[in-house]
């Protein structure tokens, strides 16, 4: 058996964390042999804080951060990843649709061959239209980015704990842990697990989110943007190479008059959206380029709470001032120096005489 850190991005998730816990606990301590599980508060408005706090006091093997703010889901999953202690790292959400009890096949499946292992829902568990988008991103990025099983990446992930490496460079406050490790390994596996469906409350990740995240993954980490706004440039180019030869052709061999002004401006209402469009996209690069600038940050820990440090600590003050004491009898109560030898013979030669 190995080693296992399993970090929880948390955000309003006070009715279900209890529930995970325990059946997390139960599951790792049959799996793992060492085990930790560390609840990262991402800034939420309830009180998911005091319920991890609470379940950290409750369990030695919980740990609680609260950062500062919401940062959003993955850089909540770095602050918890870097805390990571142990040889493997699991990753799932608070909601309880990535059930514990699949967490053994993530572990399983996690073969020598692998550094990272996705665990796979059978069937779709967040409706059709999400589903389906978040279907279309995920094969987006399996063919931009090159990882062999991009249309399989979910937060349900399992990894070996070097890979965070991988993250040291990010200090940016846009981050997609997925594409990170994709640049570190390529030794990729999935398994088949089941999911359950939301049992409170609704996503916090709904449609609109989900565009804009794959807006930010495509202008963060690819210059592709870029090259589609040079090709769009060359096509509108192309159009008007044509018109114009379309024009001059009409003016010379035909009546005379070149007519449509309907048509001509509807061509330099296009020809101004695609250079607006390609400032557009010039601009968000820019714009990500100065807010790296800024220095923002990835995250801040605004508060640490870990009942088992605590008391390991507090032992070992004790076996410290213990260590300390026997150092002193020992200098005390110890071997007789050199000195008090020569004293002590000099006193029996005395007595004698």
């Amino acid at each position: 058996m190995t080693s296992v850190s399993v970090v929880i991005p948390c955000y309003r998730s006070a009715q279900t964390l209890p529930t995970l816990v325990e059946r997390l606990l139960a599951v790792l301590s049959s799996t793992a042999s060492q085990s930790e599980v560390v609840l990262v508060v991402d800034g939420s408005p309830d009180n998911t804080w005091e319920v991890a706090q609470e379940l950290a006091e409750r369990h030695d093997a919980v740990r609680a951060l609260l950062l500062a703010r919401n940062y959003g889901q993955h850089n909540a999953l770095v602050a918890g990843i870097r805390c990571a202690r142990h040889e493997i790292v699991v990753t799932m959400d608070d909601d309880l649709q990535h059930p514990p009890e699949e967490v053994p096949k993530l572990l399983a499946g996690l073969r020598p061959d692998l550094d990272i292992v996705y665990g796979v829902p059978a069937t779709g568990t967040h409706g059709a239209i999400r589903d389906l988008a978040s279907k279309s991103l995920k094969m987006a990025l399996s063919g931009r980015f090159g990882a062999e099983n991009g249309h399989d990446i979910s937060a349900f992930r399992a990894f070996r704990s070097f890979l965070r490496q991988a993250l040291d460079g990010v200090g940016a406050p846009y981050i997609q842990i997925d594409i990170a490790f994709s640049w570190a390994t390529t030794k990729i596996g999935t398994v088949r697990v089941g999911m359950q469906g939301r049992v409170f409350g609704r996503s916090n990740y709904t449609l609109s989110m989900l565009i804009r995240h794959a807006i930010g993954i495509f202008v963060g980490y690819s210059t592709l943007p870029l090259r589609l706004v040079t090709y769009f440039g060359l096509l509108t180019g192309a159009l008007g190479l044509t018109l114009l030869v379309v024009f001059l052709w009409t003016y010379w061999f035909g009546d005379g008059t070149v007519k449509g002004f309907t048509s001509t401006a509807s061509m330099i209402s296009l020809f101004a959206a695609a250079q607006m469009i390609a400032l557009g996209i010039i601009g968000e690069y820019l714009g990500r380029i100065h807010v790296e600038r800024m220095g923002r940050p990835t995250y801040i820990v605004r508060q640490h709470y870990d009942i088992g440090a605590s008391r390991l600590g507090s032992a070992l003050d004790v076996s410290t001032a213990s260590l300390a004491q026997s150092a002193v009898d020992a200098r005390d109560f110890g071997e007789p120096s050199e000195e008090s030898l020569a004293e002590a013979v000099r006193s029996s030669s005395r007595t004698k005489a």
